[in-house]
């Protein structure tokens, strides 16, 4: 029997040229629905020349790539760049743009908001945000389901940024901006079992699990490794991959380096991304000479052959919601060392695929790194098992479960409007 295809909205407050993981998986889960034959309308941020020419110059897959599909249309949101990051978008206010009046001219199915929070305007304070919950007008009049897909772990993102003096003035009322940010949707989803169970005690209702955070596993593999970035260079290789701000904890590694070089000698620590923290990262490397390299950012086949090159992926951030480059390293048969945080449990099995290190400690992140750089059985073992434990989170696998989820939540919304128009 063939499934009736579905016309959806997805609204995102980041996409292409914009580098993230929201970004990147955005693209696929668009580029996925319209390969099953799907009607998506992407709403998606503007860029334009209030941001840094680099953002613009990056060569990531996007619109040029999904508008071959005849099923696929779109709209850029005008938008400025956020306060303190300014490669990252913030979308204007609806005095700007109106969400309603795009949604009336789709007629969607279903609705599907990524990142909530930050379309909001939850990172910038409202300042410069949108100001409400996107979709939302249109949704209650016209009946048509509606539901939020989380990727960041915003309250870790607050905690970290305010401290612990400030989060603590701030704690009574988390629970109440949760509850009203979540009860709006018909559902929020979250791609980690651990996140679900703290945002539910956050009063984040109605909220599920849905694996639907997936990579793809036949892109990033072992065989790689022909693309390797340092042919020549035989050093035991540390490799990090992500945005260079401070939640993601990466100048934790620049602190650990030392301890680890002091145990395994000739080690070598890559950094592979930009940020807001590049210019203090460099200069903090320094210090280090070769020991240390800052590569910038990197794509296409290159970064596949950091993935496949690398003796261990490390992580020290204590924000992750349910990180990408985690499962990019397992999937290319890397180790990981990354923080012990309620994310990383589901997707590190420590001793297995890698090790756990306690949160916001780099002498502990510095010691698993050097137990298995130490250990070459344990590491042989550790990155023999580390593909097979990613595998249940192959792209095609989770998109189908996402899939499955959208038809529910249509199926209901159709029969509770049936059931209601039979009463009457």
């Amino acid at each position: 029997m063939n499934k009736p295809k579905l016309r959806i909205a997805l609204f995102t407050g980041l996409y292409t040229p914009f580098l993230t993981g929201v970004s990147v998986a955005v693209h696929q889960r668009a580029r996925w629905l319209l390969q099953q034959g799907h009607e998506v309308f992407l709403v998606h941020p503007q860029f334009n020349d209030q941001y840094p020419k680099q953002v613009g110059d990056r060569p990531m897959p996007g619109l040029d790539e999904l508008q071959s599909y005849p099923n696929f249309s779109s709209y850029s949101f005008p938008t400025e760049p956020l306060i303190f990051y300014k490669s990252l978008p913030q979308p204007l206010s609806y005095r700007h743009w109106d969400d309603t009046e795009l949604l009336i001219e789709f007629q969607p199915d279903i609705i599907v908001v990524e990142e909530s929070a930050q379309m909001r305007g939850v990172y910038s304070a409202l300042i410069q945000g949108y100001g409400r919950p996107v979709g939302l007008q249109y949704a209650r009049r016209t009946k048509t389901p509606i539901i939020s897909v989380f990727h960041t772990d915003i309250v870790a993102y607050i905690r970290y940024y305010l401290g612990d003096v400030f989060f603590n003035f701030l704690r009574p009322i988390i629970p109440l901006l949760v509850k009203q940010f979540s009860q709006v949707y018909n559902l929020n989803v979250f791609p980690s079992r651990e996140q679900l169970i703290k945002y539910q005690n956050l009063g984040c209702h109605p909220s599920e699990y849905v694996p639907y955070q997936g990579i793809d596993c036949e892109k990033f593999h072992p065989r790689n490794i022909r693309y390797n970035p340092i042919p020549d260079d035989d050093r035991p290789t540390i490799l990090f991959v992500g945005r260079i701000t401070a939640e993601k904890n990466v100048l934790q590694l620049i602190d650990a380096y030392p301890l680890i070089a002091a145990q395994i000698p000739n080690v070598h620590l890559v950094i592979v991304g930009s940020g807001p923290l590049d210019a203090e990262i460099r200069r903090r490397a320094a210090k280090f000479g070769s020991g240390i390299t800052i590569w910038g950012e990197s794509h296409g086949t290159e970064l596949l052959g950091w993935f496949a090159r690398a003796d261990v992926f490390v992580n020290p951030s204590v924000t992750e919601n349910f990180c990408t480059t985690t499962n990019e390293a397992l999937a290319s048969g890397t180790p990981v060392v990354a923080a012990l945080v309620p994310s990383t449990i589901e997707q590190v099995s420590s001793g297995h695929n890698g090790l756990l290190s306690e949160p916001n400690n780099p002498a502990d992140f510095a010691q698993k790194v050097i137990d298995i750089l130490s250990n070459p059985e344990l590491k042989a073992a550790m990155a023999e098992q580390a593909r097979p434990s990613i595998l249940q989170y192959d792209w095609s696998a989770c998109m189908e479960k996402f899939e499955t989820k959208l038809y529910e939540l249509v199926q209901t919304s159709d029969q509770v409007e049936t059931t209601g128009m039979a009463r009457l």
